[in-house]
């Protein structure tokens, strides 16, 4: 089978690095496609896969859809001579959805953002598949497969992840460091429009260094007094650290994901928050208790704090993880096997969707 992968977050990256080398290892043959948006580039590389840039991330919704036409004329281009049977994105990932209809090859969308409206009216009307987790709170029709986890499941479960401890050692920290990590994204995003993260940025480093090392993850430009704290490591190390850590606290949207599957408490602040939130961030508080959610950033502080006084935090979050996978399964495999077996997988999912149960290994 010919499979072209569309990455158009680093997110994307992580979760189909394991399904690309299994599915070559089976014999299998892959393309990588890469929208560049801040360091997917520097991840393939650092994972040794070779890959074709097919265009930029933009800022304004003027840019983005001249470089949607861009991104697809790219695709299609290599399509017509990699000539794919099958084609496999991301969270919105438009681009592989239109191509694959222009082609008449089917298209499968793994998805967890109900939120993101633009993307969505793009992209679900084209796509073949659409893969969501069990906590999706949209149906989408026939073409819907449920799967137990989250696409964080694909790259941080304890099948395929290993912290690398020698992370501390290159940032000059030890395992006795109470480390609390922080993360400010961008908020350009068709579905960023009109909502924020972080708003007390200082204040929150200031009170939370009182209590352990602040070390802050950035994808935008923070304030002069805070540049001391800023990580300067391979991106490819991040989750590493991540692992080590006391705390994370941030307005990102998929790090507080992987904090939660990795057992650290993480405090998710951005105007998201709210009555229409994200199902996967509803079920990680309501349900496993692994995050907190909010949008004042205040009350963010206020639990920060809090928990940091924890002094039985780690062992606690610990049996919350375990919990949480005990329910989920290795969604990294079972994405391998629903491409590996496309049709039949569908089939057998929407007829048995309990099969997926060979996926759990915890």
């Amino acid at each position: 089978m010919r499979i072209l992968f569309n990455m158009a977050h680093p997110s994307q990256v992580h979760q189909f690095k394991y399904t690309i080398r299994d599915l070559e290892d089976k014999g299998h043959k892959c393309k990588i496609t890469i929208v560049d948006k801040e360091v997917s580039i520097k991840l393939l590389e650092a994972y040794g896969f070779e890959y074709e840039v097919v265009g930029s991330a933009k800022s304004s919704l003027l840019l983005k859809s001249t470089e949607l036409l861009k991104i697809e004329s790219q695709i299609y281009k290599i399509s017509s001579s990699f000539k794919p049977d099958l084609l496999v994105g991301g969270s919105g990932n438009a681009y592989v959805a239109h191509v694959g209809k222009l082609i008449r090859k089917p298209s499968i969308i793994f998805e967890d953002s109900e939120n993101a409206l633009i993307e969505r009216l793009l992209t679900d009307p084209f796509a073949t598949v659409i893969c969501t987790p069990t906590s999706f709170k949209k149906n989408l029709g026939f073409k819907q497969v449920l799967f137990d986890g989250y696409k964080e499941l694909a790259y941080l479960h304890p099948k395929h992840f290993c912290p690398n401890p020698i992370i501390l050692d290159e940032l000059g920290l030890s395992n006795e460091d109470k480390l609390i990590i922080m993360r400010f994204v961008n908020w350009n995003a068709n579905h960023d429009v009109g909502h924020h993260g972080i708003q007390n940025e200082i204040e929150l480093v200031q009170e939370l260094e009182k209590y352990g090392r602040v070390l802050i993850t950035s994808e935008r430009n923070v304030d002069p007094e805070l540049e001391k704290y800023k990580i300067k490591t391979s991106p490819e190390k991040l989750h590493d650290l991540l692992f080590f850590a006391h705390l994370f606290i941030g307005d990102s949207q998929t790090m507080t994901t992987e904090a939660a599957v990795l057992g650290i408490p993480a405090i998710r602040c951005n105007s998201f928050v709210g009555k229409n939130d994200m199902s996967n961030f509803v079920e990680l508080e309501q349900k496993y208790h692994l995050i907190y959610n909010y949008c004042d950033s205040t009350e963010a502080l206020m639990k920060a704090i809090e928990l940091m006084k924890n002094s039985h935090l780690k062992d606690e979050w610990e049996n919350k993880r375990d919990s949480l996978l005990k329910d989920k399964i290795d969604v990294s495999s079972f994405i391998t096997w629903f491409i590996e077996n496309y049709p039949e997988s569908f089939i057998i999912m929407k007829e048995n969707p309990d099969f997926q149960s060979q996926f759990k290994t915890v």
